[in-house]
């Protein structure tokens, strides 16, 4: 059992999110950390921050998708905070270009 030690102890979910900035027609992805019962709570107390962090930016919308992960314990230094794993044919260099290197990424 993850995080807690009884089943009705909440667990750490990292929950990604995808936002829109209109204008400069860049998504952005966020990933939260959040204690929780259950996936479905921290899902539904990180879109609510995703609504604030919203009304916080000009022309910022919450497409509406979120995906959690379960965090196995507590976050400390080298946690795995989120994972996702996707099938592909690919070879390396061009799976990494095609999904995340494109080169117009903005981070931080």
């Amino acid at each position: 059992m993850s995080a807690g030690s009884e089943p009705n102890d909440p667990s750490w979910y990292g929950i990604r999110c995808i936002f829109r900035h209109g204008p400069l027609e860049v998504y952005e992805e966020r990933i939260t950390l959040w204690t929780a019962h259950s996936p479905d709570e921290a899902i539904e107390r990180a879109e609510a921050e995703a609504a604030e962090y919203c009304e916080g930016l000009d022309d910022v919308e919450y497409v509406r998708f979120a995906e959690a992960y379960t965090i196995d314990g507590a976050p400390g230094e080298g946690a795995e905070v989120f994972s996702l794993m996707r099938e592909s044919t690919l070879p390396p260099k061009d799976y990494v270009s095609r999904y995340y290197a494109t080169g117009s990424e903005r981070t931080g």
